[in-house]
């Protein structure tokens, strides 16, 4: 029990493949969920040899049956687990809000911010009690500030501080902790897709494509080793609270 395993979502690249590994590497079961592909295939197999228990679930976190036979399975495996990494997401639709397609704004806050909700739910049973159970979710600046046509990101990510801060209050007598961490500007895929929007929809494209130019993104890994710390060992007393890893 004392060694549960923590589900990392989005793990097959960016900043929740690297969380996965360094925890992996400290000798923590990691169970790494996202959407199947050959990315997800290799990073189960390094997290399997890396430490045992380990292994990556297919999971498309905007569909609700992916979420159910996913919490199912690990449900199947264990009794407890020490916590989860909401790390997976999408930036799209990148438009205005009279520009999106309803569809596709639907899909980014059922991927963003419900699909966090219906899978910590389904595995509520196995968190908490005599251990604490850490939740973590990766927050934005986004979160806290509007940016133009980012409408279903920033809302997505702002209900997603708020979600820490209700898990916060809800687990407190259950040993159930939950924080929030933006990890600044990184080098990710989500960033590729952000500089390749249409700059006619989106009024701050070459701010971002300046980001990349001029060397000011950070690198996943770099991230990951400032936020491993706090995934692992934020106390019941952080609990709601929002940190940013600028300022760690």
């Amino acid at each position: 029990m004392a060694n549960g395993p923590y589900i990392v979502t989005g793990a097959s690249k960016g900043i929740g493949r690297e969380i996965s590994l360094q925890l992996a590497a400290q000798g923590h079961p990691v169970i790494g969920l996202a959407r199947s592909s050959e990315e997800l295939k290799k990073v189960g197999e390094s997290l399997a040899e890396s430490c045992s228990g380990s292994f990556s679930i297919a999971c498309d976190l905007s569909l609700s049956s992916d979420i159910q036979a996913a919490a199912e399975q690990i449900c199947e495996q264990f009794d407890w687990i020490a916590g989860i990494v909401h790390n997976a997401g999408t930036i799209f639709p990148i438009n205005s809000m009279a520009g999106s397609d309803m569809a596709q704004w639907t899909h980014s806050i059922q991927a963003n911010l419900i699909g966090v909700q219906d899978l910590t739910q389904r595995l509520m049973p196995l968190m908490g009690g005599s251990q604490q159970s850490r939740v973590t979710t990766i927050s934005s600046g986004a979160s806290l500030r509007p940016i133009q046509s980012w409408s279903a990101y920033c809302v997505s990510k702002a209900g997603l501080d708020m979600w820490a801060k209700c898990l916060a209050a809800e687990g407190a007598d259950a040993n159930i902790s939950a924080i929030a961490i933006a990890p600044g500007v990184v080098d990710t895929g989500m960033q590729s897709d952000i500089r390749s929007a249409n700059p006619e929809q989106f009024p701050s494209h070459g701010d971002f494509v300046s980001l990349y130019t001029d060397g000011h993104l950070t690198q996943s890994k770099d991230v990951a080793e400032q936020l491993c710390p706090l995934i692992l060992n934020h106390s019941m007393e952080q609990s709601g609270q929002r940190f940013d890893v600028r300022e760690l």
